[in-house]
């Protein structure tokens, strides 16, 4: 480099007020250069800056250098559309991946269950295998699920009974062969239904005391019947969780919680918070109780309805009935059945879990959760509801149905609540089952509920909230980028899903949408042509991700970084022939003057 050259404090200075891509291109030019663009200081500085982060929030545990966190955030989102697959006629509203990564199911408005390959040579999805479900009277399938070691699959859908009457049912498919092995039912349908174990799922019922009182009955299935099966249940009750004011139990799955030595996501929450409060940001503070005096309700449930009925003489209430049209006569009539019901509920429920909160004597320990939405103030789901699954619950051998409860306990209490202050529109877990993340639509602040028929009007902003399973608490922010248009009365499920590092959901703006989970910053927008329903990360690589819509279309999204190395693994390599180095050298020297 001729002349005189500039201080590397000035060159600094320079490149402080560039553009990160304008820093790279300057560090090409010379060697002094190329090290003053790698200053950490530097890069600190454009890191802030370009994502906007508040300074207060530190970097990221793992990372090495703020160089490489800001390639990482840059190059590393699977955000870059590499195929889109065509092979669905309708809706397409769920996708899941195997645990190996190798294969994701999709369901669809189009009443099919499809398998695809994400291990070809050439880097493409192909499909495998579509199972439709019409034939079982199905009107579609919404959600499907595989099993620990990706043996089976559980497939959920909506069954279409007489007098236009729908519920839901669950259907087991082997993934060996393909066979049909089970079908259970499930009610409502969209408790969806999921795993316990390898061999086991749970599934629900719901039956109705009164105009706005139930009783949801949680099952434990075995996924297929054996030699053995005449001598061992292939179905347990697990709980019976009373509802009130019109409120059910949707949406359940089981977190296996470990003992949280190394959570996945290291957050500085304090930081964050005090970063919003210089900002002025002022966020809802969810409510958090719990309830050991918990309001529940009535009796019910039988093997049928029979045994709900003996219940409620037993304890002379009345017999079930089906809920009735709210009614603006039926008002004061409503309002006596909600306290009757409470008061019942704490005479005949089983007491909470106190392990759930307490430490054990053997300190920390694994612990299994059913989590599923729930409410207690209206029909519309607004709480996160918590019930520990005990290691002698976990199978359908054992006493049947009503055997291990006394008269005084009918109905089992939930352990922990969660009230999330708005409609809960979908849940996801991260890999490690330490957080839980919900996308949910905000009630007003301050709003009072008088009619449980009438839930407030929701927001259209959607807020994804953290939290923690190891403290039982929602964390002190939330994500917000995507949202929703669809009233409360109709209000559908956006599936999310959560990968090491990122969190991605869909949303009613035709996009769906990624964060970083430790920095709080959205990072990518995903174009479709109609509203994203569900997003899937491999959890083999979580630069892949998968995206599904109304548009009847599934796309397949890819980092940058994953594109480049494709691409130079396609490139034909170069000739490794000493010939032409040889001539080349040769003619090189003859040029020069050399002999």
């Amino acid at each position: 480099m001729c002349g005189p050259v500039l201080p590397d404090s000035l060159v600094l200075e320079i490149f402080l007020r560039l553009p990160h891509d304008a820093v790279l291109r300057a560090g090409l030019t010379c060697r002094q250069w190329l090290a003053v663009s790698r200053d950490e200081f530097l890069w600190r500085e454009l890191f802030y800056s370009y994502y906007r982060i508040p300074r207060l929030v530190p970097r990221h545990p793992a990372a090495v250098s703020w160089y490489r966190e800001f390639k990482r955030l840059f190059d590393c989102i699977p955000c870059v559309e590499v195929q889109t697959l065509r092979e669905h006629t309708d809706q397409v509203l769920h996708l899941a991946f195997s645990h190996r990564g190798h294969r994701f199911s999709s369901c669809s408005k189009d009443c099919t269950v499809k398998l695809w390959d994400t291990e070809r040579p050439d880097g493409n999805i192909s499909l495998v295998h579509s199972s439709s479900m019409r034939q079982f009277n199905w009107g579609y399938t919404q959600f499907s699920q595989f099993n620990a070691d990706d043996s089976l699959l559980l497939v959920s859908g909506v069954y279409l009974g007489p007098h236009h009457s729908s519920s839901g049912e669950i259907a087991v498919i082997s993934l060996e062969n393909y066979t049909l092995l089970s079908r259970v039912r499930n009610k409502p349908y969209d408790v969806f239904g999921c795993w316990l174990n390898e061999t086991h799922l749970i599934s629900g019922n719901l039956h109705w005391i009164g105009n706005m009182t139930s009783c949801s009955v949680l099952w434990l299935n075995k996924a297929f019947q054996d030699i053995e099966s005449e001598n061992v249940n292939v179905v347990k009750c697990l709980f019976k969780i009373q509802n009130i004011n019109a409120s059910t139990i949707r949406t359940v799955m089981v977190a296996h919680c470990r003992r949280h030595d190394n959570p996945d996501l290291l957050l500085d929450y304090e930081a964050q918070s005090q970063a919003r409060r210089q900002k002025g940001q002022h966020h809802h503070q969810p409510l958090l109780f719990d309830l050991a005096t918990s309001g529940s309700e009535e009796e019910e449930e039988q093997e049928e309805e029979e045994e709900c009925q003996r219940g409620a003489r037993s304890h002379g209430l009345p017999s079930p009935r089906l809920p009735q049209p709210t009614m603006s006569g039926l008002e004061h009539e409503l309002e006596i059945e909600t306290q009757v019901a409470q008061l019942m509920g704490r005479a005949y429920t089983k007491p909470p879990d106190p392990s759930l909160t307490e430490p054990s004597e053997s300190g920390e320990e694994d612990k299994t959760y059913l989590l599923f939405t729930t409410g207690s103030l209206t029909y519309s789901p607004h709480q996160i509801g918590i019930k520990r699954i005990r290691p002698e619950q976990m199978t359908t051998s054992g006493p049947v149905l009503g055997e291990e409860r006394s008269s005084d306990e009918f109905f089992d209490s939930l352990d922990h609540v969660i009230d999330i202050h708005g409609h809960i529109i979908g849940m996801g877990l991260s890999p490690d089952h330490r957080y839980l993340y919900v996308n949910s639509r905000a009630w007003p602040a301050g709003c009072v509920i008088s009619d449980p028929m009438s839930p407030p009007p929701i927001a259209e902003e959607i807020d994804l909230h953290v939290i923690d399973l190891k403290s039982l608490r929602e964390e002190r922010r939330s994500l917000r980028a995507h949202r929703a248009f669809t009233p409360n009365d109709e209000c559908f499920f956006i599936f999310l899903d959560v990968s090491r590092d990122f969190v991605a959901s869909g949303a009613e703006d035709k996009h769906g949408y990624i964060w970083d989970r430790h920095y709080n910053i959205c990072l990518a927008r995903l174009a479709h042509d109609d509203v994203v329903n569900s997003v899937a990360f491999s959890p083999a690589d979580q630069e892949l991700l998968l995206s599904a819509s109304d548009d009847s279309t599934i796309k397949v999204w890819r980092s940058p970084r994953m594109i480049r190395l494709a691409q130079a693994s396609a490139r034909p390599p170069r000739p490794r022939s000493l010939l032409p180095s040889w001539l080349s050298r040769s003619k090189n020297s003859c040029i020069n003057g050399k002999p």
